[in-house]
């Protein structure tokens, strides 16, 4: 059986930010800079909630109160005890997209 880490360090994954009910929530979590984000092609979903790396995200391409465009959004978390970063391209108006994660060595984690 495959541990969740490595099935979502596998590649893109689809992910939707279901606990938003708008773009405008969403825009107000961006700037407090923590999301929740889920993976859903996991058995159940896996919900992660992210730390986001403000200056590495890109919103520029988003008008929320539209919501048009797109994000993307990047930060940590750790997950089943393993370093993570998550990074995730979001349409704004379905609060859907793609995900992925990535495990950090130990050296990079100690920067974050």
């Amino acid at each position: 059986m495959v541990d969740v880490v490595e099935f979502l360090s596998s590649g893109d994954h689809p992910v939707e930010l279901s606990r938003y009910a708008s773009a405008g929530e969403l825009q107000s979590r961006i700037e407090r800079g923590y999301v929740l984000v889920k993976f859903t092609d996991t058995r159940g979903g896996t919900e992660l909630g992210v730390r986001l790396d403000k200056s590495r995200c890109a919103i520029d391409g988003a008008d929320f109160d539209k919501a048009a465009g797109r994000v993307r959004l990047l930060g940590t978390l750790t997950l089943d005890f393993v370093d993570v970063e998550c990074e995730v391209d979001i349409d704004v108006a379905s609060l859907a997209g793609q995900g992925r994660i990535r495990v950090l060595d130990a050296a990079a984690a100690t920067h974050h």
